[in-house]
């Protein structure tokens, strides 16, 4: 086992949206080089599935990240297992897609609550924890933390607010020894970016980012690149590593020039969104079809009561 692998060898990690994508990705690599995993998703099955992947120690556990309750039981259960958490990675995430004046207001919502109070709920219940170990938090952040396209505002505004929360804890969590990293990722072949496909509007979208802005990497490539900046305590993981360039250049990317492809795409955009609005309702237009079912069941969970 090489140093790199060696050093997350029992380490306790929690990992939430750990069912599918890079969640799952890196649960995976992060067993292989030794660590014991508290994995949490609100998909049972698919989690289940995961888990199993994962050794018989790893915890199971099925939460919804927008309940600070339910991630207070979540870090009750992993001190009852092991005791201790040295590293917590507020992954869980969904997209929303649609012009301001024809999203679903729900749904753009919540995208907001997984994706911005998630985080904090999960990094809130985890860190007195973390703190006595004087470990490691990662939290998930985006290209779109600083490229804002069209008809994503919810999930860039989302984005944007994790990375300013990393920034804001990182300099506060310094004094107490715990180190924080802010996941920066381009498109990862994940469901989430597989289910956008399925919009017309979203596909269009894509097809104003030139060459190496519209490839997608892999959610293995991108697990490994994020257990080495767990291993290293990285302050930012950049998937794929030119991002750091384009980071650097954020000041320009919503200039008249740079903007120009998308303020000529937009109007298209539009209009292939409201075809499917017209063709499938707002739910379906704006969210993709997991996180549809999962909030048809929340609604139908809150008429039985």
């Amino acid at each position: 086992m090489s140093k790199a692998a060696d050093s997350l060898h029992g380490k306790v990690v929690v990992i939430t949206g750990a069912a599918s994508g890079i969640g799952a990705a890196t649960a995976v690599e992060l067993h292989r080089r030794g660590a014991l995993l508290v994995l949490v998703d609100c998909d049972a099955e698919p989690l289940a599935q995961i888990a199993s992947k994962c050794g018989r120690d790893a915890l199971s556990y099925v939460a919804d990240v927008t309940s600070m309750e339910a991630m207070d039981a979540m870090v009750a259960s992993a001190l009852a297992r092991f005791g201790r958490i040295d590293i917590v990675w507020a992954n869980a995430g969904v997209a929303a897609f649609g012009p301001l004046a024809y999203t679903d207001p729900g749904a753009w919502r919540r995208c907001v609550d997984v994706n911005v109070f998630g985080v904090f709920n999960t990094v809130r219940a985890a860190l007195p924890a973390v703190q006595a170990q004087r470990g490691y938090v990662a939290i998930s952040a985006s290209v779109s933390s600083f490229a804002h396209p069209p008809v994503m505002s919810a999930y860039a505004a989302s984005k944007a607010a994790v990375e300013a929360m990393g920034n804001s804890w990182r300099l506060e969590l310094h004094s107490h020894g715990v180190a924080l990293g802010v996941i920066h990722a381009g498109w990862v072949s994940t469901p989430l970016v597989t289910e956008g496909a399925l919009h017309p509007a979203f596909v269009r979208l894509r097809a104003t980012m030139p060459g190496p802005m519209n490839k997608e990497t892999s959610p293995e490539i991108v697990a490994r690149a994020i257990a080495d900046g767990m291993t290293c305590r990285a302050r930012r993981i950049w998937v794929p590593g030119w991002l750091r360039i384009l980071y650097g250049l954020r000041s320009l990317l919503h200039t008249r020039v740079f903007e120009r492809e998308l303020i000529r795409a937009a109007p298209e955009i539009e209009a292939l969104y409201l075809e499917g609005l017209r063709a499938e309702g707002p739910l379906a237009s704006t969210f993709g079809p997991r996180e549809r079912e999962r909030t048809l069941a929340r609604l139908a969970a809150g008429a039985d009561h």
